[in-house]
């Protein structure tokens, strides 16, 4: 059997809600606060989602799906660019790290979206603390995998022949 574009595309939008599902178990049963870089990473996620599950209900001819699995594509790189500097961040000597500063909900509430951005992107102490590991390896890590192998489906989908 064949993967046809449209159960594809609906493969990926069900593997972030499979991811977004993790997100939310980790923060509410697990009790790991995410940080701001964090919740970057889940609007990546749930944007690649997004445009997966309207490609699929979509159900375009071939240059539809290459326009959506495009759209997804630069939505995945976007989100596993964000995993990527909290990796690095997680990666400083202590020294380097930088301070800790106010929460994304008060940077929101008090500072232009421009301001917020910069700020989040720029890192805090909390972004670069591990809190939780599989195999090794902290969670950005495995939400920037998440993010390649949705890149990876999503050009296959899109640009395959038939």
């Amino acid at each position: 059997m064949r993967l046809s574009r449209r159960q594809g595309f609906f493969l990926v939008a069900v593997g972030c809600a499979a991811a977004m599902a993790f997100a939310l178990y980790s923060q509410y049963v697990l009790h790991l606060e995410p940080c701001p870089l964090c919740i970057f990473q889940r609007v990546g996620v749930i944007l690649v989602g997004i445009i997966a599950l309207l490609a699929a209900l979509h159900n375009p001819g071939r240059t539809g799906y290459r326009v959506w699995g495009v759209l997804g594509v630069l939505a995945a790189m976007a989100g596993g660019a964000v995993s990527l500097r909290q990796l690095w961040l997680q990666s400083l000597p202590e020294d380097m790290v930088p301070a800790c500063g106010p929460g994304l909900d008060y940077l929101m509430e008090t500072s232009p979206m421009w301001d917020v951005l910069s700020k989040v992107f720029k890192g805090s102490g909390e972004c670069a603390k591990v809190d939780w590991t599989f195999l090794g390896q902290a969670m950005p890590f495995w939400v920037a995998v998440f993010f390649v192998g949705v890149i990876v489906l999503q050009l296959w989908l899109a640009f395959r022949k038939s």
